[in-house]
């Protein structure tokens, strides 16, 4: 049962750094190529992120949905969708370092800014760092899996 969850969690994982990176290279090439004073707009960081959060959601819905459906096909077994009180107990730990990361991020994030950093640098680290607490969250899942506890 827990394998099926690894593999859903590595499906996330592996999905969301190239969902993040191809988006990344997208508005880099589509905006930022051809005018790099654009990295100094607000307007430019707003609409990225507004437009990346859902891109990702929907991407990442038609990704499980075909994995479910290749998964069915494949092994004849459904994805589980139960979750008992270790499969919750280990999402809270994952979601409690996640955060301290993110939070790290938006500290440094908002230093930045103290420090008269351009705007973009804040951006730029509060985009990382929520891309490493991504991805921290499902490597610590993955591991406390596997680890048994």
């Amino acid at each position: 049962m827990h394998y099926n969850k690894e593999k859903e969690i590595l499906l996330t994982i592996i999905s969301s750094f190239f969902i993040t990176g191809f988006y990344a290279l997208y508005v880099y090439y589509e905006y930022v190529a051809g005018n790099p004073e654009i990295i100094n707009s607000m307007k430019f960081w707003g609409i990225a992120f507004l437009v990346l959060i859902p891109v990702s959601i929907i991407a990442q819905i038609i990704i499980h949905i075909i994995f479910a459906i290749i998964n069915k096909i494949l092994t004849n077994e459904d994805v589980p969708n139960i979750s008992d009180e270790r499969d919750k107990l280990i999402d809270l730990k994952a979601i409690r370092i996640s955060h301290w990361i993110f939070t790290f991020g938006f500290l440094l994030a908002m230093a930045s800014q103290a420090f008269e950093m351009p705007p973009y640098i804040m951006f730029i680290t509060l985009f990382i760092f929520g891309f490493i607490a991504s991805m921290t969250s499902g490597i610590v899942k993955i591991l406390m899996y596997r680890r048994g506890f």
